[in-house]
């Protein structure tokens, strides 16, 4: 299994509200999905949980069912996950308002598809570079695109937790996709902001190609984190190609 993760609650929190999956579904295709709640300790648990669950469920369903078209899959269990989590954000009290980020990649060995809903992000890693496949749904985000702020400015950003889209906020889940060509020797970092927000693209490069073990990669990454205080969740999962 070419695939690792870890979450922690992180030196701050009191509650991990971060929730993640990893899954084999052969010899080449792979799943992984990570989900950062938001709504309170309480339902931001419920909503990452329920996200992650109902789309792995939604996802291995269509596959047995024979379907292999990799985004009707991706979309069609994001979309299932969506429901579930807004239907519990409506209808229980405790739960109102609550909702949660999603990023899941699905590799088939040549090709990537990434899916992308709030400030959860997913990096490609070749052996010669890092970059970021996903673009954040966050207030300062837009800012940056906007010319307003610098990536620099938006890293210490005080509002730069504020998100513009989350998964079970609305009825209708409109989530980016991102295709890739990938080879053997590249990598998936996906990962909650409580990661990105205390660990530099180029330390996740390094830990990745020259840290160490591979397996062990996640753990260092946290570690990382940890030392640095850590101050939210923090979720990682990495995925060879």
């Amino acid at each position: 299994m070419n695939m690792w993760g870890i979450t922690d609650r992180g030196v701050v929190r009191e509650e991990n509200q971060d929730a993640y999956a990893l899954q084999v579904l052969s010899d080449r295709q792979q799943l992984a999905v990570v989900c950062d709640g938001m709504g309170g300790a309480r339902a931001g648990n419920i909503a990452s949980t329920m996200a992650v669950e109902t789309f792995m469920d939604a996802f291995s369903s269509l596959w047995d069912a024979g379907e292999r078209k990799a985004e009707i899959l991706l979309q069609t269990a994001a979309s299932r996950a969506n429901e579930v989590v807004h239907h519990r954000a409506m209808t229980d009290s405790a739960c109102y308002g609550m909702g949660t980020t999603m990023v899941s990649v699905y590799l088939d060995g040549k090709h990537a598809i990434v899916l992308n809903e709030g400030d959860s992000r997913a990096y490609f890693i070749t052996p010669e570079s890092i970059s970021q496949v996903t673009r954040d749904h966050s207030l300062v985000e837009d800012l940056v695109q906007r010319g307003e702020l610098t990536p620099e400015q938006a890293r210490i950003h005080p509002n730069k937790n504020l998100i513009t889209r989350a998964l079970g906020s609305e009825t209708n889940l409109h989530a980016d996709l991102f295709y890739l060509d990938v080879v053997p020797g590249q990598f998936f970092l996906l990962c909650s902001d409580g990661l990105s927000n205390v660990v530099s693209e180029q330390e996740m490069l390094y830990e990745v190609l020259h840290g160490g073990e591979i397996s062990q990669c996640c753990d260092r990454l946290l570690e990382i984190a940890i030392k640095r205080g850590a101050p939210d969740n923090v979720t990682v999962a990495l995925v060879a190609c």
